[in-house]
């Protein structure tokens, strides 16, 4: 008898521990009912997308996550045929809108547009064949601007249609790279991987004015109100700041503590994806951090931005080389092209990006996406912009 009550003591116990345990645990979305939740926060992931690995290790077309469930695979959205004998052509970026309900694919031969509610192609166009690079989409819809593939101008396009409307030429950036509109779409900056930075007015798709940076101009970021722009270069590990307006080099800041110039320095130098030993940058939407990746030794550097210049503060291990940081919607969690996610607060790990076997996912192209009954009325910019200013209010309602 007593030997069956110890029992019954145990079993109580280790029932009531099993319960904490269980309800400590995070929730986790639940299947079954009559109908599924009305949204649904989805991550779009746009293959091959790196410059890292095979180009097949992943194949191609689109692979669509649950943020909701873990990132577990929902189904891969085919863009392009590809015959077994040839390779994919790599994805130079991805765009959505909220406007057009499209998802448009740039890779480095054509662009074409996709329908979120259908999933079905609604134009390709590959242009003179010189296109694409980067795609950015106005924030009303209405004209997107594309890189042509390392020449000297950027397309201006029409969204719903494909149809080129004009050229913006910028004699002194061939190499034609990286783009990134304002918040309000009335400015393009257009990057090429070269020193020369062109602006340009949307209003009338003209050529505004350059900026020059002290080498090549790498991924880059602007601020809340385009009076900003941080950007990597060629052989630094770390970022410059720019006037936007002026043309200004502000601040030149160098990660510290990593010996990178000693690893980078070398004959022959290290090999590393893009050529750079930092190929991605992205702010935190409040603008109090700037995160950029480190090639050369696998991590992530978090800068304070709240001070000038900007104060090295924290770093992360990736689980491989990360190029690409895309910043999720709220800003809470950090997309790395290593396939790792991590929590912006926390700085931990918290998840990896995997197709459906399994295997991770490696792009620098992917998007952050919210549908509500099927309608896309979310999605974040592939770079990662400060959205709103830094100030002491944020700072005493944010992260300690």
């Amino acid at each position: 008898m007593r030997k069956n009550s110890i029992a019954y003591v145990c079993a109580g116990i280790l029932g009531i521990a099993w319960l904490a345990g269980a309800q400590a645990q995070p929730p986790r979305q639940r299947g079954g009912g009559i109908r599924g939740p009305a949204q649904r926060h989805l991550i779009y992931v746009a293959l091959p997308g790196t410059l890292e690995g095979s180009w097949d290790q992943n194949g191609h077309g689109i692979v669509v996550l649950d943020a909701n469930d873990n990132y577990n695979f929902i189904k891969r959205i085919p863009t392009w045929e590809v015959p077994a004998s040839r390779n994919p052509e790599q994805v130079a970026g991805v765009t959505a809108s909220t406007v057009t309900q499209m998802i448009y694919v740039a890779t480095r031969g054509r662009m074409g547009a996709w329908d979120l509610r259908t999933e079905k192609k609604v134009w390709e166009n590959a242009y003179d064949g010189d296109c694409c690079e980067r795609p950015q989409i106005s924030p009303d819809g209405k004209f997107m601007y594309v890189g042509s593939d390392l020449k000297d101008f950027w397309y201006v396009i029409n969204p719903m249609t494909g149809e080129l409307i004009t050229k913006v030429v910028s004699p002194l950036s061939p190499g034609a790279h990286n783009l990134n509109l304002s918040p309000d779409g009335r400015t393009a900056f257009m990057s090429p991987n070269g020193k020369v930075m062109g602006v340009a007015d949307t209003t009338t798709h003209t050529l505004a004015r350059t900026i020059t940076f002290p080498d090549n101009i790498r991924p880059f970021v602007i601020n809340h109100d385009a009076s900003r722009i941080y950007a990597n270069t060629n052989n630094l590990l770390g970022f410059v700041i720019a006037d936007a307006k002026s043309g200004d080099i502000l601040h030149k800041v160098e990660v510290q503590g990593f010996g990178w110039p000693d690893k980078w320095n070398v004959t022959p130098r290290p090999r590393i994806p893009h050529g750079c030993p930092s190929h991605g940058i992205a702010l935190t939407p409040d603008e109090r951090e700037v995160w950029i990746v480190d090639g050369i030794n696998n991590y992530i550097h978090i800068f304070d931005n709240t001070k000038m210049p900007p104060r090295q503060i924290d770093s992360i291990r990736t689980t491989a080389g990360p190029y690409w940081i895309t910043v999720g919607l709220d800003g809470k969690l950090a997309y790395v092209s290593s396939g790792d996610i991590i929590d912006m607060e926390t700085r931990k790990i918290v998840a990896q990006m995997k197709d459906e076997y399994g295997r991770p996912m490696r792009s620098e192209k992917l998007l952050d996406m919210i549908f509500t009954e099927g309608k896309l009325t979310r999605v974040v910019n592939q770079f990662g912009n400060g959205l709103y200013p830094y100030t002491a209010q944020a700072q005493a309602g944010g992260r300690k």
